[in-house]
């Protein structure tokens, strides 16, 4: 069963943007090489670390599915300002990409196999936007972006449990959550996932908190 839950985003959030990514192709990027951290790697406020689209992972860390952890078991935690691009996040890890404070921008980065989630932003205010701009996640038994304000350009979801989750009651964020989610193309047949058949969400949101979303052109693959 396929959930998608979508209403009229308020113009703060999406008055300022601009989105200009195709939707995706369905294909994946080869790998240039492998790069594994020893500890969550920080990209710092104002920096841009582009990854020339090789493979980072953790060499102290093996996925344990969905056993919950923190920003100390990601690749990368970015920073409110930075930005992560071009990079290939590889399946030794437990928590892919954090935002912890919101106001982070990923671009072309790719998740070859997700474990607990791909990207978690946290944190920010109630004007915070993180931008989330091509790429694309794969064999997520559960969430791939759980969340505050964000927009998702041109990403490309294979095999998952839910694409985007806005936080179910996280204290450090905002309650109203705002997404803007275009240019999307969700597969949803299960390859490698433990997922029982195509129980899918493509986006699950609180209305009790007033959250708001606009998906335009979504392509879903059945």
């Amino acid at each position: 069963m396929l959930h998608l839950f979508c209403a009229a985003v308020t113009l703060s959030i999406g008055a300022a943007i601009v989105l200009a990514a195709p939707v995706p192709g369905g294909t994946w990027p080869t790998s240039q090489g492998r790069v594994s951290f020893a500890a969550v790697y920080v990209v710092e406020s104002g920096q841009v670390f582009d990854g020339g689209m090789k493979t980072y992972d953790r060499s102290d860390i093996t996925c344990l599915e969905q056993t919950e952890s923190n920003v100390s078991t990601a690749v990368f935690e970015v920073k409110p300002g930075a930005t992560l691009k071009n990079a290939i996040i590889g399946k030794n890890q437990m928590e892919g990409v954090h935002c912890e404070m919101s106001d982070c921008t990923i671009e072309n980065v790719w998740w070859e196999d997700v474990c607990e989630d791909a990207l978690s932003i946290k944190g920010g205010n109630a004007s915070s936007v993180s931008r989330v701009i091509g790429g694309g996640a794969r064999y997520a038994d559960d969430k791939v972006i759980q969340h505050n304000g964000v927009v998702v350009d041109g990403f490309f979801a294979q095999d998952f449990g839910k694409l985007y989750r806005s936080c179910g009651n996280c204290k450090s964020n905002p309650a109203q959550r705002f997404l803007v989610m275009s240019n999307i193309y969700a597969d949803l047949n299960v390859i490698q996932t433990k997922r029982s058949g195509k129980n899918t969400s493509i986006v699950m949101m609180n209305g009790n908190f007033g959250d708001h979303a606009v998906l335009p052109g979504v392509r879903v693959l059945l």
